[in-house]
């Protein structure tokens, strides 16, 4: 059977909800989509979308841009976890002085 989760409530106070109300719910909200940078992001956005004057789509996009390249960059590192490599090398430990095999002439 599949597992429900209580939705946040439609409470609010003449209409309008409270900052603390909305706070809860979008903690909530993205503890539910397992969407912790969503989280960390909103608030530094909301702020920038206040003052740069966006509209609601461009701060959603703002927000799932960066839940986005969050998952992506620890994607990346989870995979390289779960191959169980010896150790993680980049190109930039190469070393192009030293060949290790025979020349390829």
């Amino acid at each position: 059977m599949p597992r429900t989760t209580t939705a946040p409530t439609e409470s609010t106070t003449a209409g309008r909800r409270t900052g603390s109300q909305t706070a809860a719910d979008l903690a909530f909200l993205c503890r539910a989509m397992k969407a912790p940078a969503l989280l960390d992001a909103a608030d530094r956005l909301a702020e920038r979308a206040r003052k740069e004057s966006w509209t609601h789509a461009e701060y959603l996009v703002a927000c799932l841009q960066r839940e986005v390249s969050a998952r992506e960059s620890h994607g990346g590192e989870a995979r390289v976890r779960a191959a169980r490599f010896p150790a993680i090398k980049t190109i930039e430990e190469l070393d192009v002085t030293h060949p290790r095999g025979p020349a390829p002439w």
